[in-house]
């Protein structure tokens, strides 16, 4: 009995210490498990904090982006309006330099554009010469009493 007394003393020691060493366990694995969780938490509301600001800052951006664009294109719209200002003046350049030049032979040779337009007022002198001729027919024949009507007549006919 004595022994029975004494190992059951010493006995349950040992069971209490190996209850307890479980329960150590389940305890330290609660609080890393606690620990886990806070951190995690607290990973979450850096998150949302971050998620807030950029929250905050998108209709800002929204607003430098419209401004942006709308400024890209007044830049476009000049840069239109400039082109086309270039391109009269470099016309208009072009008619001067034709007109007011010494070199203009020179320059026809050179310039199919300027041989165009050499070529159209040669057309318009001959056009107003043979139209002159044309008056200068007309009124004589008037003079010597033909029917001018008659003979219109038969031209647009012909035509």
């Amino acid at each position: 009995m004595a022994l029975a007394f004494l190992s059951s003393l010493f006995g349950g020691k040992k069971k209490k210490e190996e209850l307890t060493a479980p329960e150590e366990e389940i305890a330290v694995e609660e609080l890393e498990e606690r620990v886990e969780s806070r951190e995690e938490n607290e990973q979450i509301n850096q998150l949302m904090e971050r998620i807030n600001e950029i929250e905050n800052d998108l209709p800002r951006m929204k607003i430098g982006i419209d401004t942006l664009k709308k400024q890209i294109q007044e830049l476009r719209d000049d840069i239109e309006r400039l082109d086309k200002t270039i391109k009269d003046v470099m016309m208009l350049y072009e008619v001067i330099s034709q007109e007011i030049n010494p070199f203009k032979e020179q320059m026809g040779q050179e310039n199919p554009l300027s041989n165009e337009i050499q070529e159209l007022r040669k057309e318009l002198e001959d056009l107003k010469m043979e139209l002159a001729q044309v008056k200068n027919d007309i009124k004589v024949l008037a003079g010597y009493g033909v029917d001018l009507d008659s003979i219109i007549y038969e031209v647009l006919a012909e035509v």
